[in-house]
This record gives C-alpha cells, structure tokens and sequence, in this order.
C-alpha cells in the first residue's frame, strides 16, 4: 500500500505556528529585543511579532512600545526566578494581577478558538503581551514542573531564553554566547597554566 501524506488542515498550520513552545519563544526573543540599553525599537518589535505569526501590519506608537517595555520588565522576572517554585510564584502574581479571566476565542471567526487571558480581542499590546506571555510560560512550568527560562550565563549578555527542550540544561542563549564563553575560559586556564608564567 503506497503512503499518502495528509494534507494540513488550516487549523492544523494555525496552531503548529502557535504552539505553547513557540509563543514561549515568542516571549522571550521579544522581551531581548524589548531590554535594548539604547531603547526598543518598533520596527525590530514589529518583526519579531510578524515572525511569530502576527498578521500585519504591526503599528506600534510610543505608548505601545512604553507600555510593552513595561510588561517585558515584569516578564523577565519569571527568567530570574530562582528554581521553579520562584518562577511559579512570579508567575501566579502576574495572572493575578495583570490577567482577566480564561476564555476562547476565534477572533470573530478569522482564527481556530484558542485561549486568552487578556481582557478583550482588541487589548493594548501590553496587556497582549503580558497576558499571552503568562500563559504560555505557565503551561511551560506545569507540563516539565521546571522552570520555563532562565537568563543567558554569559556575564556579557543579557538575553533570556526558554529552556524547554530535548538535550542536557541550557546555560547560554545561543551558541555563540557558549562559544564565547568557552574560549574566554580556555584564555583563562591557558594563562594560569605554569607553562605561560
């Protein structure tokens, strides 16, 4: 009997492209871009929530920047926490305080139903942010009772990043910070070593 591949649903692509793992990832490449020393700025924002899945165009005026630069300073607090419980603990202060109750939606019918947190469809980026940010951390944390990300171990870098994933526990938040870091240490040894004194 010949295989046939079956052919996606859109559903099906809708909610591969909006997995629990990949808004996760969302929230953390946008709290980076959000944590610039210089200031975010709307474009690069706006490129990560296209990259995402959010359908353009992203217009985001100052206030929405101000206000996202807000709720990514209350998000990188679940990447600082330490061990699972003091992520959780963050966690169940920001659904308290920042969150309206669960609900579905299918925004008007252009989306399969899917769950909310925020307010309204039609929220202010901050309160999207905040909202879909704590839901899918939370379920992060209660599927592998770890916690959901951490901050990058290079002294250097600032970055956050999920840790979810097969393979040994992620210190950096890219190869290149690893990288980085591993040679600086070589330095270090090499130096320190009696044949270099």
């Amino acid at each position: 009997m010949r295989y046939i591949a079956p052919v996606p649903s859109p559903a099906y692509d809708w909610s591969s492209r909006h997995s629990v793992l990949t808004m996760a990832r969302r929230t953390a490449a946008l709290l980076n871009v959000l944590s610039t020393e210089d200031g975010p700025d709307p474009t690069a924002i706006a490129e990560v929530l296209l990259a995402y899945g959010e359908t353009g165009p992203v217009d985001l005026a100052a206030r929405d920047v101000d206000g996202m630069r807000t709720a990514a300073a209350l998000l990188r607090q679940v990447f600082t926490a330490d061990g699972v419980d003091g992520a959780a603990e963050v966690l169940n202060r920001l659904l308290r305080d920042h969150t309206g109750p669960l609900r579905l939606t299918a925004h008007g019918g252009r989306t399969p139903w899917h769950p909310h947190l925020d307010l309204d469809d039609d929220a202010p980026w901050d309160e999207w942010l905040i909202a879909s940010s704590c839901m899918a951390l939370t379920v992060l944390l209660w599927d592998r009772q770890l916690p959901p990300g951490r901050v990058c171990a290079s002294p250097s870098c600032p970055n956050v990043f999920i840790t979810q994933g097969a393979g040994p526990e992620r210190r950096y938040c890219s190869r290149r910070c690893a990288t980085r870091e591993r040679v600086a240490a070589h330095r270090r040894a090499s130096r320190s070593s009696p044949a270099h004194r």
